[in-house]
């Protein structure tokens, strides 16, 4: 264990007094078990469940304005911000509303969708993000996301049309811890991007949960301490936590060779790493997106660090029903 990860995981666990604490969100699906797509009423449901949750979420984060699903299993296309902006406006929750952006003509369509909605639900939007994880796909292998330069130059396309709009919410992007801390990001930072979402998962590098959050919090560190450096500030950027979480029964292990530890699935490992590493993040004032808010059963498997495909289906804070899997998702800020 690094030192720092020492003194991370002292800082998460210790009862300290601080002056602030972060903003709690949840990543949210848009289908149904079956891979069909939710509605207006679902989504309020949704956000009336996380709202009365132990710890209460005011924001919630989507990936694209036309959900495609996944490709393996096919499922039809599902509008976004038409069902999910009326359902936040009905509850007071704000979205960070998301862009796909791997190709032109993934990300126009989100534009177009996006810009049909936009001004009319302008106070339910927080932010905006263009792409997830692309700058990470990219290294993993090339062809599969995309450069800094090329998402830079679609959130100013997006910038401006809400300028256009008249709108003035952040626009910005999402993508790995390391990313940020190794300076595949730098162009966004230094050209005037003003949120970034960093995703980070002690799960993802195969940590035994005794040292997960320390992992996690000290991956965020470094990440933070990258952008702020670069950025010359430590508030002219808006920095989220875009994703973190840990899966709970039913869902796989994971085990990266590079480590010889490994993260084990399960509820008691989940809440463990929920008191320990996002409340831990919370007191420290990082903004937070837990991910994800329901379990979604139709989704094939992921991919971590290492390559290994992981089961995705049982990452949610709550199930398919919205039945509360994570016991306790409380916090105590004394």
């Amino acid at each position: 264990m690094r030192v720092s990860a020492v003194v991370a995981l002292a800082a998460a666990t210790a009862p300290i007094v601080v002056s602030a604490k972060g903003k709690l969100g949840y990543a949210i699906g848009v289908r149904h078990s079956d891979n069909s797509c939710k509605s207006t009423k679902d989504f309020v449901d949704d956000f009336k469940v996380l709202q009365g949750a132990g710890e209460p979420a005011k924001y919630v984060r989507t990936y694209a304005a036309i959900d495609g699903g996944a490709n393996s299993i096919g499922g039809s296309p599902c509008s976004v911000p038409g069902v999910i902006l009326p359902a936040a406006a009905e509850t007071g929750m704000k979205v960070v509303l998301g862009l796909w952006a791997d190709t032109e003509e993934a990300f126009k369509a989100d534009m177009d969708e996006t810009m049909k909605y936009a001004k009319q639900y302008s106070s339910s939007i927080y932010a905006f993000t263009v792409g997830s994880e692309g700058l990470y796909r990219q290294e993993q292998k090339e062809g599969t996301g995309y450069t800094a330069t090329d998402i830079l130059n679609k959130i100013n396309l997006l910038k401006k049309a809400l300028e256009d709009a008249g709108m003035t919410q952040k626009v910005g992007t999402a993508d790995s811890w390391n990313k940020y801390q190794d300076g595949t990001a730098d162009p966004l930072i230094l050209g005037g991007v003003d949120l970034l979402l960093i995703n980070a998962f002690g799960y993802w590098q195969s940590q035994d949960i005794s040292n997960a959050s320390a992992t996690y919090i000290d991956d965020l560190q470094q990440a933070y301490g990258h952008i702020q450096s670069v950025a010359g500030s430590t508030t002219s950027i808006e920095l989220w936590n875009g994703e973190t979480g840990w899966p709970t029964d039913g869902g796989s292990d994971y085990h990266d060779p590079k480590y010889s530890t490994t993260a084990v699935a399960g509820t008691k490992n989940a809440q463990t790493f929920y008191k320990e590493g996002v409340c831990g993040a919370l007191k420290w004032d990082f903004n937070v997106f837990y991910f994800e808010a329901f379990n979604e059963p139709w989704k094939p498997a992921s991919v971590g660090l290492g390559g290994q495909e992981g089961d995705e289906t049982h990452w949610g804070a709550f199930d398919a029903d919205r039945k509360q899997v994570i016991p306790d998702l409380s916090c105590s800020y004394p």
